[in-house]
Formats: C-alpha cells, structure tokens, sequence
C-alpha cells in the first residue's frame, strides 16, 4: 500500500456559525475513509462563534482562524487539502464553489468539496438546495431528504449524483432507560422559532406552570446562546430576557451547555421544531413537538407529522408521553435501531473513489452559472465580495493580515452594534408597526 494511502488526510472545514461548526466538523470526522488532520475556518460574520460558544460545541480541530472569504480562497490555493467540508448557509456555498472553481482551475488534483445541511429542512428547500449543486457529495441527512434532494436537481435538469444519504453527525449518547430522579423535563429553545414576542412568553409562562404543577419534577430551559452571541438564526427576544423579572419556581432552570450532555439526564425532551427532539428520539428519550402554536411551516413543526410526537402543553401538564411511529423514525434517518453505525459508510467509500479518481477531478460545475441565473448568481456573490466570474472584488476585505488593534477594536464595536439593533432595536420598530 502507498504510503500516500496510509497517513492522514487533510480536511478543512469552512464554517459561519456554531452550529455548522459543529456539523461540519462532525461530518468531516464521519465520512473521512482514514484518519484525518483537521484544519478548521470561521467565516467572519455576523454570527462568528465566540470562544464560549467553540466550547461549549465540544469540538476540536489541530488548527482554528477566522477568516474573510478572499482569505478563505487564498489558504484554498495555498494549502494541498485532501477533503473540503463547506459548512455555510447556502449563499456561502454557492459563493465559495464559484470561488473554489477560479482558484482549482489549473489544479485537477483539487479537494473533494462536500456539503450539506445542518439539521431538518423545512423550509427554502429548491433555492437551499441549487445553492449547494456544484459540490462533489451534498449530504442528505435521511431517505426522505435525498428522495426530496434528488428530485428537485432532476426537476431543474441539474445532475443528481452529489446527493449521498447519511445521517446527523452529532446523534449518539446511551439509549434512554428512565428512572431518573427526580424526573427531568427539558424545554428546548430556538433562536427564531417562534418570532414574536407574544408566542415567546406563550411558551415560557406555559412552562413556568408545567414546572408550578409539577413541583416534584427538574424542569429545565435549555437555552442556545447567551446575550449579545449570536447562532445560526438571529434570535431577536432571548429568553433569558423574557424571564427577567418573573418570579420562576425553584424547580425551574436556565441551562447552557452541550446538547448531549443535557440529555443524558433527559426525561421528556419538549420542543417547537428542534433538532433536538431528532437527537432525541435517537436515544430514545420521549420527545414532544409542540402543537400549541398551531402545526404551521413557519413553526417547522410540520416537518414531525407523521411522527407521532405532536402534543400540547394541557396533554404533557395532565402526563402524556408521545411515542414515536418507527416508520417515521426510520425515514428521517433516527437510527434508534442501532443502525447508525453504517450511516456514513456510502458517503465514506464515495471520497476514497473521488480520492482515487485517476487524472484527478474535473472543475466544479454549479448549476447556477451566469448563464442560467444572470440576475440572481451576481448578487449571491457580490455579499461574500466576489465577482461573478468568481474572483475576489477590488477592496475585498482581506484575511491575509491579522487585523491591527484599530481593526479589531471597530469590529468589535460593529458586531455589539449590530446584536444591540437586532435585540433591542428592532423588536420596539416591531411593536410599533403592530399598533
């Protein structure tokens, strides 16, 4: 065997928020075919994870910097990477894959490009998905999303083949076996699901008076982010502000921490549309998806129907325990089954043949080309400072120079601005448009 066959491979991972950091480093770790060298990339933005957050996402990497996309692209042509894991919004990936496409155009021994999503897809489906088209695996997280997935590129006319089934990368944790005392009730937060202020404190004081009527219960808020730090979605009314002031009973917590963690002491896992609830259901915890709010894609909580979790507050208050249909279960990938151990290995054997692919691989080929969107490619790129042929705009912010303390002061300045308008500013021009 080559030595070539035998050491690590290089992996880098471009991530824009904490949560895709935690994907994309998870999934960079599960569909490597040997062991790896991680090389990991923050993409400056509104929502770069702050050090806090870094840990409290519990995974590492051999190297970590925060770079701007002309930064990005420049350590792309420098650096001879084996595998590229893009773990950014759509409009990132579809910047980065034209970008990557000008900077590999002499390279045939490019990197394998793959992409994906962080958790369910409910909504954005066809322009969330032909952002992705272009790279060589998009990574459909159960049977039903790549059923979903192939059928939109084959609706467009847009080759299919990227599509690759596996699973959530961070599902795992010792099967849920009850008997915990006290008995723990977990409510799973969102940044931005519900929006408004009313549904927010709808939920908040429907879980105060869980807790009253169960004093013999932990009832436990699990929250994403501290104020002023920013997830994957804004959250304009942070719980934490919501609870100021209310008098909680003393059963009652605000929590942070790792997910997992949480669940290990997790008796009935409540949520609107979490994530959560499918890490969740692979443990086996009992999982219920609020219907209080109405069953509505804006909620995402249409996505469980057919789960069997569905159920409101006045059935969990009076001792419901949703079960979830296996049926459901299987299709969404929760491999409670103990199947989960095999999820990765199509996407796994699929690098090692793009890895070993002789002369390389041909170009990157995005399906949205100046060609077929010339008024829409244009701006998805200009946001990330690229010109439509790819390559970076003159004036590009540039990452090649660590930033000098005026810098870095004003960007700091910048980002608290920014949190103070979403939080604090936005929500009262809400109210007052409501009158």
């Amino acid at each position: 065997m080559p030595a070539s066959a035998t050491k690590p491979l290089r992996v880098a991972v471009l991530a824009d928020s904490d949560t895709r950091w935690k994907w994309g480093t998870l999934t960079a770790k599960r569909v490597a075919p040997r062991d790896i060298r991680l090389d990991g990339y923050l993409l400056r933005g509104r929502a770069t994870p702050t050090a806090r957050q870094l840990g409290e996402v519990g995974v590492r990497a051999d190297s970590l910097r925060e770079v701007t996309a002309a930064g990005f692209l420049r350590a792309m042509r420098e650096e001879p990477y084996d595998v590229l894991v893009l773990a950014l919004v759509g409009g990132g990936v579809q910047a980065m894959l034209h970008g990557l496409r000008r900077v590999w155009e002499d390279r045939p021994d490019r990197p394998v490009v793959v992409t994906g999503y962080v958790g369910v897809v409910y909504e954005k489906l066809t322009d969330g998905l032909l952002l992705r088209h272009g790279a060589d695996l998009v990574l459909a997280n159960s049977r039903q999303d790549a059923e979903r997935f192939r059928a939109v590129y084959e609706g467009v006319g847009a080759d299919a083949g990227a599509v690759t089934e596996v699973a959530l990368p961070f599902l795992g944790g010792e099967p849920h076996t009850g008997g915990h005392e006290p008995c723990t009730v977990v409510f799973a937060a969102q940044p931005s699901v519900p929006e408004t202020r009313t549904d927010r404190t709808y939920l908040l004081d429907r879980l105060v008076r869980h807790a009253r009527l169960h004093p013999e219960r932990e009832v436990l808020l699990k929250l994403r982010s501290r104020p002023g730090e920013h997830t994957t979605h804004i959250e304009e009314l942070p719980y934490q502000k919501l609870a100021r002031g209310l008098d909680l009973p003393a059963n009652l917590r605000l929590v942070y921490g790792h997910m997992g963690e949480v669940l290990d002491r997790t008796d009935l896992l409540v949520t609107v549309s979490s994530t959560a609830a499918l890490e969740a259901l692979h443990r086996r915890v009992p999982t219920a998806v609020l219907t209080d709010l109405g069953v509505r894609e804006a909620l995402g909580n249409h996505h469980f129907t057919g789960s069997g979790c569905l159920a409101s507050w006045d059935q969990l208050d009076a001792g419901h325990r949703p079960v979830p249909d296996p049926r459901w279960l299987t299709r969404q990938g929760v491999a409670a089954d103990g199947s989960y151990a095999t999820a990765f290995d199509t996407a796994r054997a699929r690098i090692a043949d793009l890895l070993d692919a002789p002369g390389g691989l041909p170009p990157l080929a995005p399906y949205y080309t100046p060609v077929t969107a010339p008024g829409y490619l244009p701006g998805v790129l200009a946001r990330h400072h690229l010109a439509p042929d790819g390559t970076p705009l003159p004036g590009a912010p540039d990452a090649g120079r660590e930033p000098g303390p005026v810098r870095r002061i004003v960007r700091r300045t910048a980002r608290g601005a920014y949190r103070h308008g979403v939080q604090r500013v936005a929500p009262v021009i809400r109210r007052m448009g409501e009158l």
